[in-house]
């Protein structure tokens, strides 16, 4: 693997990749030189390189693309040119419009795109789905999904590109939750939504140009409705506006019971059940998914996919469904009226309990 983009979450999928089977990173680049250097001195394994050398190396089989939204689909797309597979953070591109050749192109030149994020193969997610798909509450009818903060600037040291186009609370926190919500109740074919922004500045508050301001370009607060195939309704609300809360990050309710799962951004977290036999909350045992993962597991899925040949589950098609149906969040809500989601996609396959990505 090689790695474009040395920025904060650099450092954790470098630490996590280390510890996965059948991958090995060997390369890293970036447009600021000097911070792809001090990871190659730090990891004797690891070069320093350009884009282009990176792209043009031999042994590199799989580009991780993690920089800004921005360049998701440049990166991607020089990439896959250079006959790489590619893999990135969220989102898979700012928008449709962009994603939608990437995938196209890989599909012609039998390269796989895979997309964060892969924290729904945790024993968090995977345990939930797994009750579900029990029937242990029944037919799932309806979701809660919260994601609230009062801003990013508080802690990250250059935090503009959330507050422009590709970021804002949907797009930056919003795959989490709507790509759990699709790996629990399956795709969703039609959206409604209300957006607003408080401000139309922010104020750094870390870091060297700690006291800058900087314009605020999208949505800060959406809240809306997610209408899914299945017929069940998942209230969502996604928002850099809020300066404390006590919402639940997801709840699954069906005919015969509500289920509490685990923060979204997570790999693992209790998993808790209420029925209507017992309506008394109660963690459920640990039922799937890849114990201990971290950022970069769906990385390593997706390698064991290009040896076997097998599907991997944080795919491109997801990614871009996930995509589909945030952009149509923001549509719906500056065009005042339910918007249809195109595309859809077949749910990924249950990551197994006890399952090693090199091998499930």
């Amino acid at each position: 693997m090689g790695i474009v983009g040395t920025g904060v979450i650099s450092g954790t999928y470098l630490d996590h990749l280390a510890k996965l089977p059948g991958v090995e990173v060997v390369a890293v680049a970036d447009l600021d030189v000097s911070r792809a250097q001090a990871i190659a001195d730090s990891n004797p394994a690891i070069r320093a390189l350009t884009p282009a050398e990176l792209y043009a190396a031999d042994d590199v089989e799989i580009v991780l693309n993690l920089t800004i939204p921005a360049a998701h689909a440049p990166v991607h797309q020089a990439a896959l040119e250079a006959g790489k597979h590619v893999c990135g953070e969220k989102p898979l591109a700012v928008d449709r419009a962009e994603a939608e050749p990437l995938l196209k192109y890989a599909a012609a030149n039998n390269l796989r795109v895979g997309c964060a994020p892969d924290t729904v193969l945790g024993t968090g997610t995977q345990t939930a789905r797994a009750v579900i798909d029990r029937g242990d509450i029944g037919v799932p009818t309806a979701a809660t999904a919260s994601f609230v903060t009062p801003g990013h600037e508080l802690w990250h040291p250059a935090p503009e590109f959330y507050y422009q186009p590709g970021g804002g609370p949907v797009l930056d926190m919003g795959p989490y939750y709507v790509t759990s919500l699709v790996t629990l109740l399956g795709p969703v074919r039609r959206v409604t939504a209300r957006a607003g922004q408080s401000k139309q500045e922010r104020k750094i508050h870390t870091g060297p140009r700690a006291g800058e301001t900087f314009p605020v370009q999208v949505p800060t607060h959406v809240t809306g409705v997610l209408e899914h195939e299945s017929g069940a309704l998942t209230t969502v609300l996604m928002s850099f506006d809020i300066w404390a809360a006590r919402l639940p990050r997801i709840e699954v309710h069906g005919t015969e019971g509500s289920l509490s799962v685990p923060d979204p951004n997570g790999f693992d977290g209790k998993v808790e059940i209420a029925t209507a036999a017992n309506r008394d909350w109660t963690e459920v045992p640990v039922a799937g998914g890849y114990a201990g993962a971290g950022r970069g597991v769906g990385v390593a899925d997706m390698a064991r996919a290009v040896r076997t040949g097998q599907p991997h589950r944080a795919d491109g098609a997801l990614a871009y469904h996930v995509l589909d149906v945030l952009e149509s969040l923001l549509e719906a809500a500056a065009q005042d009226q339910p918007v249809d989601v195109a595309s859809t996609v077949t749910r990924p396959t249950a990551v197994p309990l006890g399952a090693s990505p090199e091998l499930a």
